[in-house]
């Protein structure tokens, strides 16, 4: 008996008005804290993270995703508010229990807000598979832009809280963003001017996500259309930075929404070509035109056009079906390539650059010079 009222007189003991008993209780509430946030996370792992892997979606899995860390955390802020309670700490002369229960309070909002800024991935995926489903691409662009609003209110809502949960009054901050509104407002009046750019792409479409464009100078396929510019992924494959105000104010020429490519080319042939040969030169490209599978048939030409400077221009001016890059050129060589055929076929030669120079002497100079004979 004597040595249990030891020890009962030996836990009553205080420090700074804290007994060993509550210190050892607080100590044994972290102690279980600890090891149950490891219990939680071999369970996450091996268990319910294991089970949403069998489904056939991929939504559950990015639940437990988002849920694993926040949920483990959520345990040592229990563990922590419980150590508060027990210790019972003083008021005066410093109101330290109020701090921190404040302090509790931090860490859960920190806690509540790493969860929900997890689960904008998990809203996005299902709002990315819904937009999947429906014909216009506009909800397809607006996905990763309602991605980043919610995260950024989230965030600035997680820091108002906390400043609120420190004791501090956010009602007089409040009031006075309605009064540097208007310094704000000038200050921020590029970053402004981009983020009414970035909703002008998203409502206008004037380009898409993986579109071929040229802006200026600027030429290549779009990355990335985010809050305040746009990424354009070039064909030296290097990224180009474009503020969207920037991008806005310039004429877009989209290579990706063309129906057909064109090709428009000028055959000349030489001063030699008579009339006959002519028109049957005309008459063989036009068939084989009519006749090439790349070729829409919707409209092409092919006319003797000029008398040039050192060949007679036939013009051939059609469309391919194809769009495609590599299709594009591989039917351009082909389209070249028969055209000179059907030239050698006919005898005719392609005409390049020359130059013909004519000496002419008058008679009376040339009796000046009579020629020698031998």
């Amino acid at each position: 008996m004597e040595s249990l009222t030891d020890i009962q007189s030996m836990l009553d003991q205080t420090f700074a008005g804290i007994s060993l008993l509550q210190f050892a209780t607080v100590f044994l509430v972290l102690f279980f804290s600890l090891l149950l946030k490891r219990v939680i996370a071999h369970l996450f792992t091996k268990v319910i993270f294991k089970a949403a892997q069998k489904t056939s979606g991929t939504l559950d899995d990015m639940l437990v995703m988002s849920m694993n860390k926040p949920v483990e955390f959520l345990i040592l802020i229990l563990g922590i508010y419980i150590s508060v309670e027990v210790l019972q700490l003083p008021t005066e002369p410093t109101d330290i229990d109020k701090i921190a229960r404040n302090f509790v309070s931090v860490l859960l909002t920190f806690n509540i807000s790493w969860f929900c800024f997890n689960a904008v991935g998990l809203l996005e995926r299902w709002l990315a598979h819904w937009a999947g489903r429906t014909e216009s691409t506009l909800d397809d662009q607006l996905v990763p832009f309602i991605r980043k609003s919610l995260r950024i209110f989230i965030v600035i809502m997680a820091l108002l809280m906390l400043v609120q949960n420190l004791g501090y009054s956010i009602s007089g901050l409040l009031a006075s963003l309605g009064l540097g509104g208007l310094a704000v407002a000038l200050a921020a009046k590029d970053s402004l001017s981009n983020i009414f750019g970035s909703l002008m792409i998203l409502f206008d479409r004037p380009f898409l996500i993986g579109d071929w464009i040229k802006a200026g100078d600027m030429e290549g396929t779009v990355d990335e259309i985010g809050f305040r510019s746009t990424r354009i992924r070039t064909f030296a494959k290097t990224q180009i930075t474009v503020p969207n105000s920037v991008l806005m104010n310039m004429s877009i020429d989209n290579y990706s929404r063309m129906p057909k490519r064109r090709i428009k080319l000028t055959v000349g042939l030489t001063y030699a070509t008579k009339p006959a040969q002519m028109r049957s030169a005309v008459d063989s490209i036009k068939q084989m035109l009519r006749e090439h599978p790349a070729i829409d048939q919707e409209f092409f030409l092919v006319n003797f056009t000029d008398f040039g400077s050192s060949s007679l221009d036939i013009m051939v001016y059609c469309f391919t079906t194809s769009t495609i890059w590599t299709e594009y050129l591989a039917a351009r060589e082909d389209i070249c390539l028969k055209i000179m055929d059907l030239l050698e076929q006919q005898g005719l030669e392609i005409a390049f650059p020359s130059q013909t120079l004519y000496l002419q002497q008058d008679a009376a100079e040339a009796s000046k010079y009579p020629s020698k004979k031998d």
